[in-house]
């Protein structure tokens, strides 16, 4: 093994998500019909190698369940103040040994952590 490829995110729907994604900053690298009228969504932040693909269709992974999804940035600051010009709020930073953290919450409940050291 050498690398993680896809996290699926549960969304109730994956166009109110993809939205939300692109304003995080993340992009569409994949988004094509899979039949029986499932659509196939994968976005990722640009230089990344880690994906994201908007699942709908995975019965055991309830939507707004994910947790410890961690998306490092530079500054978590500037992050916050960007994200806040976008309409997107974050939670209080938190300061831990390992870094400073601050969640973001998608529509569906789904928590994101901005991480910076």
């Amino acid at each position: 093994m050498k690398n993680i490829s896809i996290v699926s995110i549960p969304v109730t729907d994956q166009q109110i998500a993809k939205e939300f994604y692109l304003h995080l900053g993340f992009q569409i690298i994949i988004e094509a019909p899979m039949g029986e009228g499932q659509q196939w969504i994968q976005m990722g932040l640009d230089g990344a190698q880690t994906t994201i693909a908007l699942v709908t269709w995975f019965p055991d992974m309830p939507v707004g369940s994910v947790r410890g999804f961690v998306v490092d940035c530079d500054d978590i600051d500037v992050e916050i103040k960007k994200l806040a010009t976008k309409g997107i709020k974050a939670e209080p930073i938190d300061k831990t040994p390992w870094g400073r953290f601050a969640a973001i919450i998608d529509p569906d409940g789904n928590r994101i952590s901005i991480h910076s050291k």
